[in-house]
């Protein structure tokens, strides 16, 4: 993939539950949509699975997690568990010609944003992941970075050591 989704970035969500895509993520999003052709950008937002966020994909990534789940056995309890966390519980999103979407109700469901902090406003972190990107309710997103780094990494450790193990 030549692209790929980097960084993290705050981002306003507003009453209405807008909230705008990073720039560099749009881009990415763009070449990975092959429908795209200078109008609106297209991709998925999966809101199933065991997590605190909404991961996205674009069209193309999409389009390879889609046939390695055909590949799988039909009625498989694994074939089964991705159809319903990658597929059925994924929409198609589409930005609009400001460089936003709506965060739908299940999204906002599953990122535990309140209709009280819609009104209030909130904030929605956006974490690059390579192949994807991950929305975050932003207080959750910071609390879990500090527990997930406690875990993974002992003090003092270089974090590129996690690399060790896959021979590269």
């Amino acid at each position: 993939m030549a692209e790929a989704f980097r960084g993290e970035y705050n981002q306003k969500v507003d009453a209405k539950a807008r909230v705008s895509i990073p720039a560099p993520f749009r881009r990415v999003i763009e070449a990975g949509d092959p429908k795209y052709s200078g109008g609106r950008a297209s991709f998925v937002l999966v809101y199933g699975g065991d997590r605190s966020y909404v991961e996205c994909y674009t069209m193309t990534e999409m389009d390879r997690i889609e046939e390695r789940i055909r590949a799988l056995p039909m009625g498989t309890p694994r074939r089964r568990y991705l159809e319903r966390n990658m597929i059925t519980l994924a929409l198609n999103m589409e930005l609009d010609e400001d460089g936003r979407i709506v965060l739908p109700p299940k999204g906002r469901e599953k990122l535990g944003i309140t209709p009280d902090e819609l009104k209030g406003g909130t904030e929605a972190t956006f974490a690059g992941t390579l192949n994807k990107f991950q929305i975050w309710k932003a207080d959750t997103y910071a609390a879990e970075l500090a527990a997930e780094e406690e875990v993974i990494l002992p003090p003092g450790a270089d974090m590129l050591s996690l690399l060790e193990e896959t021979g590269l």
